[in-house]
């Protein structure tokens, strides 16, 4: 029986929800798995697990009920080890290394920010700043629509503007947010969205972030800006001792709403 991994914490965690339901259909019964200083919370791996919304709120309740008395290092949804030794064997060989992010993430959340164009604001925004671009416009406008080439010519124009424009917004609102972060996490740029960051933010410090997308929502109108948090701190944690099982784990994040 493969082995289902939800996270990992301290041993001494003073509230490991052994015997609580988890992952399948019916719910797994959760059990902990003790290493050392260390302890990973798992079940048995159901077979056939896909990323439907129940399986990922039973993932996510299970890391609420650890995270919600001390640190965890979750793992995605889909983690699943060969056995129970695979499990602890990880463990063992990177003890220190668990130790470290235990130590450098409690406390802490994950606020996940992307960012994309309003497609008319940003269309205002870049006809605003290109007396160029304005210029052949108003010149097209003026002639009736402008020639075949002349709308070809803005059209590409408008294009560029608009792409320099993306790469300048993404990493602005990057920058604009990483002074109240602990740390920054970016994600892939083949996502669609021209900023897909990750921030991890302490506790108690949470408002302050929260107020800094606020102002850059302000600043920058013509981004639509999208926040989710707070979350386990999945981007920060590093290798687990699983990898993903398939497209059971689809590298998703537990996001069940």
């Amino acid at each position: 029986m493969s082995t289902y991994v939800y996270g990992i914490t301290a041993a001494s965690h003073p509230s490991l929800p052994e015997g609580m339901g988890g992952v399948g259909d019916p719910s797994r019964p959760v059990r902990i798995l003790r290493e050392g200083e260390l302890a990973a919370v798992v079940s048995d791996a159901p077979d056939g697990l896909r990323p439907k919304r129940r399986e990922l709120l039973a993932h996510q309740n299970v890391l609420n009920e650890i995270g919600a008395a001390g640190c965890v290092l979750p793992m995605r949804f889909g983690s699943v080890a060969p056995d129970d030794d695979a499990v602890t064997g990880v463990l063992a060989e990177r003890a220190e290394h668990y130790r470290e992010r235990l130590h450098a993430l409690d406390d802490r959340v994950e606020y996940n920010v992307k960012a994309n164009h309003v497609e008319d604001a940003v269309l205002h925004h870049v006809m605003a700043g290109n007396p160029e671009i304005r210029a052949l416009a108003e010149s097209n406008r003026q002639s009736g629509g402008g020639s075949y080439e002349d709308k070809i010519r803005l059209g590409e124009m408008v294009a560029e503007a608009v792409k320099a424009k993306e790469a300048e917004d993404g990493p602005a609102l990057e920058s604009a947010l990483e002074g109240v972060a602990d740390s920054v996490n970016v994600g892939p740029e083949s996502t669609g969205w021209i900023a897909n960051v990750s921030y991890l933010v302490k506790r108690e410090t949470a408002e302050d972030f929260l107020a800094a997308v606020e102002r850059v929502r302000k600043d920058m109108p013509h981004l639509e800006v999208r926040l989710n948090g707070p979350l386990p701190p999945y981007s920060f944690v590093e290798p687990g001792p699983a990898e993903p099982a398939g497209t059971a784990a689809g590298g998703a994040d537990t996001e069940a709403g």
